[in-house]
């Protein structure tokens, strides 16, 4: 919305005085920290209000999982669940007050966390209605996320219009590109579906999945900003995409909004995200990495996220394959939780490599 002011001043009569103050609203670097502070604004006002009526509807909260931490059974009990709700909230006023309404990237990469957000509050919502940890078919599931994780590669390839929209950059390497041509739509559906999944399996403590996600949006937040900048991109030698610079104005309002959630979810958690959340943040930085043409570097980022579901993986096909299993519980933070290390040890801990994995991922835009 605040960008049509800009528009109002070129061609409204008597909007011209105002000119060059509403010129700031040009720069994406403005409207990336205004969209930050209207989504944790927007979280911080209206969260108590979500939180008192999630919980007066949903009565006995989150079902906890019986195969999970006993501990659990007893600490997170009554507490409810779609706090993603209160995220996609904050993040859809933002992006739609700073945003430019007419890029594309912001509209389809938007179109992902709300698909994948609608996704995760079906299932959060059989979750708490039948009082069972399991929501609908896994199957399923996974299909209605890999066909609007391809609708939107579909979109993004169109948008390219040249060899490099379906090509893959190697980090470090400035030179090599590998080109799938149309198969780059199945690979890229496969970002946006792992990048989702593998946030909802992060997301089992208390601030365990929101505070890598806001690092991994920040870190896309800059380099959708360099990666949109035809100087930048040009002297960092990484692949120039127009108009994916406003792609940091949606990471900046994930960013504020996952603040504001950070909030209420710190230890003890008022409220869980839920898959509501999880997959829709995780459906975005997939979307987000692939519009930007940095899949590989996401791996590094959200390396965090890679290792959980990895270690869930090895262990389902370690149990199946020979009847033993590689880590206590998986996913990984419930390995360490049955080692006894405290909740809080863990998540700080998390939060720490997930800092150092960004650092290494955001290193690889000057390292070619």
């Amino acid at each position: 919305m605040f960008y049509w002011l800009i528009e109002l001043s070129n061609t409204v009569p008597g909007f011209g005085i105002f000119r060059g103050v509403l010129n700031v609203f040009r720069y994406i670097t403005f409207r990336t920290g205004g969209a930050m502070v209207t989504g944790a604004l927007f979280v911080f006002l209206f969260g108590p209000w979500i939180i008192d009526h999630l919980r007066l509807r949903q009565g006995k909260g989150q079902p906890i999982r019986t195969d999970g931490p006993q501990s659990h059974l007893i600490s997170k009990k009554g507490t409810p669940t779609m706090g993603g709700l209160m995220i996609l909230s904050g993040v859809v006023v933002a992006t739609l007050l700073w945003a430019n309404p007419l890029n594309p990237y912001v509209w389809i990469v938007l179109a992902v966390t709300l698909g994948f957000g609608f996704v995760g509050f079906y299932d959060d919502y059989l979750k708490v209605t039948k009082q069972s940890h399991s929501g609908f078919a896994g199957k399923l599931r996974l299909l209605i996320e890999a066909v609007l994780a391809l609708a939107a590669c579909y979109a993004l390839v169109r948008l390219g219009r040249d060899a490099t929209s379906t090509s893959l950059a190697i980090p470090f390497l400035k030179d090599v590109v590998i080109n799938f041509g149309w198969f780059f739509v199945i690979f890229g559906a496969f970002v946006i579906v792992g990048a989702g999944n593998a946030v909802n399996l992060t997301d089992g403590l208390d601030g365990l999945a929101i505070v890598p996600v806001m690092i991994a949006a920040a870190s896309f937040g800059m380099i959708s900003y360099l990666t949109g900048n035809a100087v930048f991109s040009d002297y960092l030698q990484i692949r120039y995409v127009a108009g994916t610079g406003e792609l940091a104005v949606l990471c900046g309002a994930v960013l504020g909004a996952g603040l504001g959630f950070l909030w209420f979810n710190a230890p003890p958690a008022s409220i869980f995200m839920g898959d509501t959340g999880s997959l829709a943040l995780g459906g975005m930085l997939g979307a987000t990495a692939v519009a930007v043409k940095h899949e590989i570097v996401l791996a590094v980022i959200g390396g965090l996220f890679v290792l959980e579901a990895v270690s869930v993986i090895v262990q389902v096909t370690s149990f199946k394959l020979t009847g033993k299993r590689v880590f206590r519980m998986a996913p990984l933070h419930h390995h360490f939780e049955q080692k006894g290390w405290t909740e809080p040890q863990i998540v700080i801990r998390f939060w720490i490599i997930s800092v150092m994995l960004a650092l290494a991922g955001l290193s690889t835009l000057k390292l070619r």
